[in-house]
């Protein structure tokens, strides 16, 4: 299991400190450093000033909205960040929710499920340096009857393959995760409920076509293919983001994410689609959900952040002592994680630094990282 860091969004007056995280977890090793987009800050412009300033940590979009680019642009976007970076990029995608995709980008929230599935192949075709002719339900290109023409990326990535992550915490957007994507970005991950997410992934990865050399030894290109021999998760990246907080005091711990959760558990979407809000559901908390949101959405959000139940927060995030540490690690490693996200929460940036230190003593006192 790698260690990385969500430094989440920029520009709300913790950029230097920020900074100071990503430069210390280059030192330290960690594998990757993800920045996050919603309505603020984007994310590539914070990946390209990371990049610049660290020598190893890949940088990785946690995610790049769907609706706010066209999928060329992303491919653009993608191969450039890779050539800057010296082969670091790591491109994660999500299609947002109905709020941010219609009220800010001007885009209907329909169908995400084959809009995601169109986007990622036109995205590896461009990655490709392919020539991008694609007729679909979501994008036809070149447009018809035009005079638009078939081109193909003029630059060349470093890599022959950019790693994509498709971030996803519905049944069904998790499947396609692991049929189409090389990563997982999730969110409230918590190893007692690891099989809720994992399930899906792996029934995902049962329907990728085989690869080359399958394809040969199942009678060549013309013949129908068989169902891989593994729907086992090798080769792909679990990779949740959870936030980390050092202290004595659970308690206290508990407090100091508690704004967060319930942002995303009692506000994050609408009554009727807050896609956070049902995973607290199905992880056993219905009735503590339906009651943070009715707090959240009628303007109560402090009330909606105390009644979240500490046992929740204590399932999905890293609180505690810094001696409990490894045992946590070691459990995460055992749920099938590859790549364990953490945002160090803290009063100062000093104590953020300090989290992030404490997390890459444990690891190595656990013997998860690699």
């Amino acid at each position: 299991m790698r260690l990385g860091l969500n430094l989440g969004y920029w520009g709300a007056g913790n950029d230097a400190g920020n900074l100071a995280l990503a430069v210390e977890a280059d030192r330290l090793g960690f594998a990757v450093a993800w920045a996050a987009e919603a309505y603020g800050s984007d994310a590539p412009t914070v990946m390209a000033w990371v990049a610049a300033q660290t020598t190893r940590i890949d940088v990785g979009s946690a995610v790049m909205q769907i609706p706010a680019r066209t999928p060329a642009m992303t491919a653009m976007t993608a191969a450039t960040l890779d050539i800057l970076s010296g082969g670091r990029m790591r491109l994660g995608l999500g299609v947002s929710g109905p709020q941010v995709s219609e009220g800010w980008h001007g885009v209907r929230f329909d169908a995400p499920l084959s809009r995601t599935r169109e986007y990622v192949e036109i995205v590896r075709m461009a990655l490709r340096r392919e020539t991008l002719a694609y007729q679909g339900r979501h994008w036809t290109l070149p447009l018809p009857s035009g005079p638009g023409k078939a081109l193909k990326l003029t630059v060349r990535p470093v890599r022959a393959q950019i790693p994509i992550y498709l971030a996803a915490v519905g049944p069904k957007n998790l499947e396609l995760a692991g049929e189409i994507a090389d990563g997982w970005l999730g969110v409230f991950f918590s190893p007692d409920h690891a099989e809720a997410s994992l399930a899906p992934i792996r029934a995902g990865r049962r329907r990728r076509p085989p690869a080359t050399g399958e394809a040969a030894a199942n009678g060549g290109p013309g013949a129908q293919p068989s169902p891989p021999a593994q729907a086992d998760l090798s080769g792909f990246d679990i990779a949740p983001s959870l936030p980390l907080v050092i202290g004595s005091d659970l308690a206290a711990a508990g407090h100091a994410v508690r704004p967060y959760t319930a942002l995303y558990v009692g506000g994050m979407g609408s009554r009727d689609k807050n896609f956070y809000n049902a995973l607290m559901r199905r992880m056993g908390f219905e009735e503590e959900a339906a009651t943070v949101q009715d707090l959240y959405l009628s303007g109560r959000q402090r009330d909606a952040a105390a009644a979240l139940p500490q046992a929740f927060l204590e399932a999905t995030a890293l609180l505690g002592p810094a001696v409990s540490l490894p045992d946590r690690l070691q459990a995460y490693a055992a749920a099938g994680v590859t790549t364990l996200n953490v945002m160090p929460v803290a009063a100062t940036p000093a104590g953020r630094l300090a989290a992030l230190r404490s997390l890459a003593e444990a690891a190595d006192a656990a013997g998860v990282a690699q």
